[in-house]
C-alpha cells in the first residue's frame, strides 16, 4: 500500500495558498517552503518602530524557521535529525553569515545536505528567508 498524504498542520500558520505544509510519499517526507510567519500572520524577527523603521533579524528569522519546520515533522513522528536536505532562500546574501551561525545550532556535517540561494523576494516584504526541507523517515521505525 502507498503512503502518499499531504497535510496542513493545526497551529502553524496557514499557507498562502493551495498546497500543504507537508507531504509524505512513502518513507519520505517534503517539507514546504517556511518561513518566520506566526498562525496570526506577524513574523518572528522583525521589529517596527513608533517612527516605522522596520528592523529584519536574520537571526531570529532563521531560528523560527527552523523551528517551525521541526514543528511540521513532528506532525508526521519525524524530526531534524531525519533531515537529508534543505534548501535555503535568502534575500540577501549578506545575510549568509548570522543565517549560517544559527543554522549550526541545529545541524553540522553530520545532518542535511544543503544549497543556498540568494533570490529577489519571497511573498512578504519583511522575511529574509523561506528553507524547504526533505526528511527520510520511515513508518517502520
Amino acid at each position: 500500500m502507498s503512503d502518499n498524504r499531504a497535510t496542513v498542520v493545526a497551529g502553524k500558520a496557514k499557507p498562502r495558498g493551495r498546497f500543504p505544509h507537508i507531504k509524505r510519499a512513502g518513507d519520505f517526507l517534503f517539507v514546504s517552503g517556511t518561513s518566520s510567519r506566526r498562525p496570526d500572520n506577524t513574523f518572528v524577527g522583525v521589529e517596527v518602530d513608533e517612527m516605522g523603521t522596520t528592523t529584519l533579524d536574520i537571526r531570529a528569522q532563521t531560528r523560527a524557521v527552523i523551528e517551525n519546520i521541526r514543528d511540521i515533522l513532528a506532525s508526521e513522528n519525524a524530526s531534524l535529525a531525519d533531515v537529508v536536505e534543505i534548501s535555503t532562500f535568502l534575500v540577501d546574501i549578506n545575510d549568509f553569515g548570522g543565517y549560517n551561525q544559527v543554522y549550526a545550532e541545529y545541524f553540522d556535517e553530520t545532518g542535511p545536505t544543503r544549497t543556498t540561494v540568494a533570490v529577489h523576494q519571497l511573498p512578504h516584504p519583511h522575511l529574509r528567508i523561506e528553507i524547504k526541507a526533505v526528511a527520510y523517515a520511515p513508518h517502520s521505525r
